[in-house]
This record gives structure tokens, sequence and C-alpha cells, in this order.
């Protein structure tokens, strides 16, 4: 429908939201509620998941309002829109503009004119609502509860958009070694299992022994960096050829180095964490084994629907990714929590 002027909720004009101001601290103050323009929404954010990326705001500071894995419900709605009032959904990252090149081919997470990055160059998901243009809004029904449905984003999108680019040099995937059992290496073994099937043999290596415990529930075999190396394992596992796909969500070079020795001839891998760089020689790393490094950023917005289905499917499974929900009031020892590394996903709610 169309709407003449904004159609709201409620009755109040300011909200109480977090401030990061550096060093690992949070304050509060007030911000006034914004009204949807044309085209937009806004949205009464119920659930919110901490990410490794917010990393440096929490420690450095930022006048934006963080948080950039949101799900709740339409409290506004703006001129041309066709959202109702109250349907619950999650906000896509990425502020696409749906009409440059990567846009007209599906690739909105590549959108060379994006309006914004929600969390970080506009307000997001930790303020009590949050204001959204229609299409970066995704409607989940009232199948999957708000918490669980965070796990579209980061966890779920990210994953499979990694193990789809990887798919596309690399169909005949049977092994897979994920580096880093934070949120989204987790979602990688858990997605990996889910599209792939029981027969992929999933390696996750870690230094945390939460962690890997996760990852071991999530089906995946647990390498523990602390007393292993990956040559061993490789050995243990019968794996002398290296492995398929390798997937390294710590952004370091370490680690990257380690993966690409790690995968064998035609093995691809796939670079989800930002951070360092690589060195490669690229004859005896690339050309001879006919190796593949790839990135692979974010995801597309049109992967939810099937992601939305998958989740449907597999709730109690990919749920055990969550593993503290807490209240926004306790957002400082929510990242406290998180940082630490005894934890799976972390998700404030309100």
């Amino acid at each position: 429908m169309t709407e003449l002027a904004p159609v709201k909720e409620f009755d109040i004009t300011m909200q109480r939201v977090p401030h990061f101001t550096g060093s690992g601290r949070i304050g509060w103050h007030e911000r006034p509620i914004l009204e949807p323009g044309p085209g937009e929404l806004l949205l009464r954010v119920r659930a919110n998941a901490l990410c490794g990326s917010d990393r440096r705001q929490f420690e450095s500071g930022t006048d934006i309002t963080p948080g950039h894995e949101a799900a709740g419900e339409v409290a506004a709605i703006g001129r041309g829109t066709s959202t109702p009032v109250g349907t619950r959904g999650v906000v896509f990252l990425m502020d696409f503009c749906g009409a440059c090149r990567s846009c007209a081919i599906g690739a909105t997470n590549l959108c060379s004119d994006r309006r914004a990055d929600m969390g970080f160059t506009r307000d997001g998901g930790y303020g009590r609502f949050e204001l959204v243009h229609e299409t970066n809004f995704f409607p989940v029904g009232p199948s999957v509860d708000l918490v669980t449905a965070t796990l579209l984003l980061d966890v779920m999108g990210t994953t499979s958009h990694a193990l789809a680019r990887a798919a596309l040099v690399r169909p005949d995937i049977e092994s897979i070694l994920v580096a880093g059992a934070g949120p989204v290496g987790l979602g990688m073994v858990a997605m990996a299992r889910l599209l792939l099937g029981p027969a992929v043999d999933i390696f996750v290596a870690d230094v945390i022994p939460f962690r890997l415990d996760l990852g071991e529930r999530l089906t995946a075999h647990a390498i523990d960096l602390r007393h292993a190396n990956l040559a061993a394992a490789m050995a243990d596992a019968g794996l002398s050829g290296g492995f398929d796909v390798a997937v390294d969500t710590s952004g370091r070079e370490m680690a990257r180095r380690a993966l690409l020795d790690a995968v064998g001839r035609r093995g691809v891998l796939v670079c989800v964490g930002h951070g360092e760089g690589l060195t490669v020689t690229v004859s005896e790393d690339l050309i001879a084994p006919e190796r593949t490094v790839m990135g692979s950023e974010y995801f597309r917005y049109d992967a939810l629907p099937g992601n939305l289905a998958l989740l449907e499917r597999n709730g109690v499974f990919l749920e055990q990714i969550v593993t503290h929900r807490l209240p926004i009031d306790q957002l400082e020892l929510a990242y406290g929590l998180f940082l630490g590394g005894d934890t799976g996903k972390v998700v404030v709610i309100q």
C-alpha cells in the first residue's frame, strides 16, 4: 500500500541508545526517533547479534550506533512502501542501490553505489528503533523467533555465499577445513553440513576449547591448534592429498598461509575474514597445483529466502550456535563475554 504520511504505532519521540566511547566502554545517550521517509521503514529492534567486526567500534569508539545483525518488527512506514506495520524481519547490512551493474545481476553485496552500511555508516540495531530502506529489510514470518532470525545474516548468509563461491571452481567438494571457530566459522561448519551433506569431511581449527566443542556438536572434526597442527590432522584423517576447500574466518596471514599449504590440487582457499594479507609464490602455490584463492564478501540479498527455508527446517541444529542471550542494558558485559572467546553467537534482546 502507499501511504500519504508515515504510519506508526507509538507516540514517543526519543530513544535511549548505547554510545561506544572507546577503550571497551559503552555509555548511553538520548537520540531522536526519526520518522521514515519515502521508501523507508522504522524498525522496532528486538534482537541484535554481536560480531567480531564490531571490535574496532568497541575499542576505538564511534558516534554511529553500531549493530549490523538486527531483527525486529516494523513500527512505522513511509510513503511508497508496501510492508505492513507489525511485519517481523531482519536487516540486510548493505543498503544497496538496486540500480548499479552489480545490483542488476543480484550481486547486492557488491553494490557500487550503496547508501550505507547499517551499524557502520548509519545508525544500526543497538538502538531501540532503526531506520532502514524497505529494500534491505527481509520479512521472516511467525515460524522463526527473532533471536533465531539473526542467524540468517552473518552466520548463514556469509557462510553459504562463501561455500557457493568455492563450488564454482571445485564442484566435487569432499573435505573442508575451517580456520577459526567463532560464530562465522561455526556457521561455516553448520552450513557445509546442511548444504553438502553427511559424506563431506569437515574440520574446524581453533585454540579455544569451548568453541571446538561446539564445532564437534555441529558435526565437525575439531583440531586443537594448541596440541596439533594441520599436517598431523591431515595424516590422521587420511587426507594425504590435502583438503578440497579451506576457509579462513580469522583474517590472519599466518592462518591463510597454513590453509593454502593444506589444500591439495584444484584446492580452493576462501578468505572470509577481513584483516591481514597473504603472500604467495604464483608458480608453486597457484599455477602448478591449479589452486584458487578467492575472497567472499557478505552475501546476496536474494539468498535470504532459501536460507530462511533452511532455517525453518533445521532450526534446532542451527540454534546451537547462539549460546548467550542478554538484555540490551548488559551490552558492555555481552561484549566482554563475546570477545573473551568462550561463547558462540551472543545476541542482545530488547
